[in-house]
């Protein structure tokens, strides 16, 4: 799969680098040097490249938003027409000093942007969208990088997991124990009474 990253800080290079070692083609866009997409893309190797929003969104079959919500204005403006394609993002809409959610409750980041068997051991990861050809995507992405999908409903539900991912931060790096943390659902059976 052709996988375009629309900006490369943390969450961007790292899920980009991990898609790119799962075999996709993944091209990098979006950070404050070009020097930092080249070395993105030479530290996780073949099938890796860096190039502009615009190169990252074109041939893409899906593209990973992964910018603060103050910049993804910009970053979409670059990348051109996306009409038809699916966008995954792990964007939260935080204001600009990142001390609360800019779009809560009655909307979400992703609505604004509108744009089996499970492993006993693998974290889950819930999404959520409107769209299934979007959502089959997500769950391949989603495994590829080592999560279990949890399909969450449809794209309103945003409204819910945007501020429960809140908490994920808030527990790897305000607690002790530190960043080595996720979550997983369990569905329990209904005892015999």
């Amino acid at each position: 799969m052709r996988i375009g990253i629309l900006g490369s800080g943390l969450m961007g290079g790292k899920l980009g680098t991990i898609f790119a070692r799962a075999g996709h083609e993944v091209v990098f866009s979006y950070a404050r040097s070009a020097q930092k997409l080249v070395r993105l893309a030479r530290a996780a190797r073949a099938g890796a490249r860096a190039g502009s929003p615009h190169d990252a969104a074109q041939k893409a079959d899906a593209l990973l938003l992964a910018v603060h919500w103050s910049r993804v204005d910009d970053v979409l403006s670059q990348a051109g027409d996306l009409a038809g394609k699916v966008v995954v993002s792990c964007s939260l809409p935080m204001n600009a000093d990142d001390t609360a959610l800019a779009v809560a409750h009655t909307s979400s980041g992703a609505e604004e942007l509108y744009a089996a068997k499970r492993k006993a051991n693998r974290p889950s990861l819930v999404y959520c969208g409107d769209d299934r050809t979007a959502k089959k995507v997500a769950v391949r992405l989603i495994r590829d990088v080592g999560f279990e999908p949890l399909d969450a409903g449809p794209l309103r539900i945003a409204r819910y997991t945007e501020p429960f991912a809140l908490l994920v931060p808030r527990l790897a790096y305000e607690t002790k124990g530190g960043p080595q943390v996720a979550y997983r659902f369990e569905r329990y059976k209904k005892s015999g009474r």
